[in-house]
Parts: C-alpha cells; sequence; structure tokens
C-alpha cells in the first residue's frame, strides 16, 4: 500500500509550539521517543511561511513557522517532504479553525491541556489523508535509474505558483531530478540536476 495512504504508520511526531513550549503534540501509540533536541533547533528558525527539511538520517523533519507558532512533522524517510508539507498546511487549517490562537495565548494561565482534544482531530486527518485531496500523485521518469517514479506534489504549492511551468526536485537514491509541472499537474520535462550542500 501507497505511503500516502497509510501514512499513520510513518509518522514520528506532530508537534505545535510557540517560542516557549509544546501546545500540542501528536505520536504513534507505540512511541516513547522525545524529540525535544530537534525541536529545539527548529525553534532557531525565525524565518516565517516557508517549508524547511531536515534529513536525520532515519528520519525527515518539515517544519514551518506561522507567525507565534510553530509546526513540525518528523517521518519515516520513506514519507516524501511535499506529503509532510500538505499534511502540516491542513493541520494548521484545522488548528486556527478550532482554536482562537492569539486569544488563548494572550492569557498569562492557559494550560496547554486546552488543545489535548485536537488529537483526534489530527488521527481524523491521519486516517483520512488519502482522501482529503490535498496532494497529487505524478509519474517522472528518471534517466538514472531507468524508471518511473511516484512523485507527490502538493496542490497548493501548484495552484499558488506565480508562472507555469512550476520547477520541483526530487532526491532519489542519492541523485537528484529537476520536474517541471504545469498547472493541470501535468510533468512538462526533467531533468539530471547536480546536487552540492
Amino acid at each position: 500500500m501507497p505511503v500516502y495512504k497509510n501514512i499513520g504508520e510513518f509518522l514520528e511526531f506532530i508537534n505545535i509550539s510557540n517560542e516557549k513550549f509544546t501546545l500540542f503534540e501528536w505520536k504513534p501509540n507505540r512511541s516513547f521517543r522525545r524529540f525535544d533536541l530537534d525541536l529545539n533547533i527548529i525553534r532557531e528558525n525565525k524565518n516565517n511561511d516557508i517549508f524547511f527539511h531536515k534529513d536525520k538520517g532515519n528520519m525527515k523533519i518539515v517544519y514551518i513557522r506561522k507567525d507565534d507558532l510553530l509546526y513540525a512533522v518528523g517521518a519515516n524517510i520513506k514519507v516524501q517532504f511535499q506529503l509532510l508539507e500538505a499534511l502540516l498546511e491542513y493541520i494548521d487549517l484545522k488548528f486556527n479553525e478550532t482554536y482562537d490562537i492569539k486569544v488563548i495565548l494572550s492569557y498569562a494561565n492557559f494550560s496547554p491541556s486546552i488543545f489535548n482534544n485536537f488529537k483526534a482531530t489530527v488521527e481524523d486527518i491521519i486516517r483520512n489523508f488519502s482522501e482529503l485531496n490535498l496532494v497529487e500523485r505524478i509519474h517522472v521518469e528518471c534517466k538514472v535509474c531507468n524508471m518511473v517514479l511516484p512523485l507527490f506534489v502538493k496542490k497548493s504549492f501548484i495552484q499558488n505558483a506565480e508562472s507555469y511551468p512550476v520547477p520541483i526536485v526530487y532526491n532519489h537514491e542519492g541523485h537528484a531530478i529537476l520536474c517541471f509541472i504545469d498547472q493541470d499537474f501535468h510533468h512538462r520535462g526533467v531533468e539530471l540536476v547536480n546536487i552540492t550542500g
């Protein structure tokens, strides 16, 4: 079964924090792991409304700062970054629909336990992720591997683009391909690109 249809099996954590502490955290029932060090490193990044990716070898982390809040998700390396970005975008939307964050955070003595009921919402999002229509699966050819690969692209990335085709880099098996995606979610070209960092 594809990762996006069963994304919950591949997730390590979902965290919503502010500068001082965690407001909400979801982890699989089987997990007793802590991610405090990762979250402290993420909090140092002050850029707003830009997704960042962190590859830890055995886990990928995606995070984004939205004004006073920081959203982060950790997952198995099999999960493509675009899937995790789409998941966080939707969690941000539902979190802000459910809670008036600015009002809640304005009270000095509030307890993060106020957000405990959000766990049911997150578990529903995870369970129904493939049905939320947040991503599009596009098949692209890798000339290095001589394979057709599934590339998941979040719909908001293409729909909010300023021009087309939209370039996206897909890291795969130690190399990368640059894919050009049009407004109808068709690929219009693929090129091998060099990687540095």
